[in-house]
């Protein structure tokens, strides 16, 4: 009898030290998520604070710049890329023109057509279809008896046959405030619009950039497309665009676009009408 009461009490024992193993187990695996959700959290936050502290290093460059700009009572005529001071830092800021983008209330249709094709990559007769629709909304008149055109660059999402994709890609190479007849000044455009200009040419691109890097406004334009060359007039609208490195090897570029004037609501002699920003990731590590 009292061997069958020392059984059943290493048996209780036994069951009783399993349930505290399990205990303490299922302890440690919530204790480790806890660590590597805080741990988590806490690089998210790290994160969060670095690129607000990039984009107001950005934002501050490109203050300067623009009041430099402002100051010298000069307009810009050109693409022009140069580092800026601030905050201890050296900022690279480009300032373009808005000349320097395909303007889509004045391009002739052929640039449209362009611009889908080689900008959005869709086939000869989506872009046709696209450039078309375009043409239709700058033409046909609205409730007040006029053309209403487009306000901003989002409004081509109206567009039937317009998906968002087709839009992110042809964004960067368009606006709606440039004024003049539609063509492009070469001067002062990116290398994106550049490389439609050149239809698709990247070598007569690059050689183009390269030689209008420094003062020579008389680069050769031969492997253009002379009809969609405008003068290398001055703007009253320009965009910044500056780029800040972040501690884990990646960036964010900041983007805005100014009008510069004497009534903005603020005081200031520029009024902001376009403002975007983008984190690109760090470099994968090679394996």
């Amino acid at each position: 009898m009292h061997s069958l009461s020392c059984a059943h009490g290493r048996t209780e024992g036994g069951f009783a030290l399993i349930a505290v193993l399990w205990l303490v187990a299922s302890l440690s695996v919530l204790v480790t998520g806890i660590m590597l959700s805080v741990k988590s959290e806490l690089k998210v936050a790290s994160f969060a604070r670095q690129t607000v502290m990039a984009k107001a290093v950005a934002e501050g460059a490109m203050q300067l710049a623009l009041q430099s700009l402002v100051a010298s009572g000069k307009r810009p005529e050109k693409l022009v890329e140069a580092p800026v001071s601030y905050a201890g830092r050296d900022v690279m800021v480009r300032m373009t023109p808005m000349n320097g983008f395909i303007n889509i209330n004045r391009a002739p249709l052929e640039l449209l057509q362009a611009l889908f094709q080689m900008g959005a990559g869709v086939d000869a007769g989506v872009a046709g279809t696209l450039a078309n629709a375009i043409m239709m909304a700058r033409t046909t008149p609205g409730p007040s008896g006029k053309p209403p055109g487009f306000e901003a660059p989002e409004d081509l999402m109206r567009l039937p046959g317009m998906d968002y994709t087709i839009y992110a890609r042809i964004a960067p190479m368009i606006t709606t405030d440039s004024g003049g007849s539609g063509q492009i000044n070469v001067q002062a455009a990116p290398p994106n619009v550049l490389n439609i200009v050149a239809g698709g040419n990247e070598a007569a691109v690059a050689g183009f950039v390269q030689a209008r890097g420094g003062d020579n406004v008389g680069a050769d334009t031969s492997q253009l497309n002379g009809a969609w060359i405008g003068g290398a007039t001055s703007s009253r609208s320009v965009e910044m665009s500056a780029r800040v490195p972040l501690p884990d090897g990646g960036a964010i570029m900041v983007i805005r676009r100014y009008q510069i004037t004497n009534s903005s609501p603020d005081g200031l002699p520029w009024r902001v009408f376009y403002a975007d920003s983008r984190v690109e990731q760090a470099p994968l590590p090679k394996p």
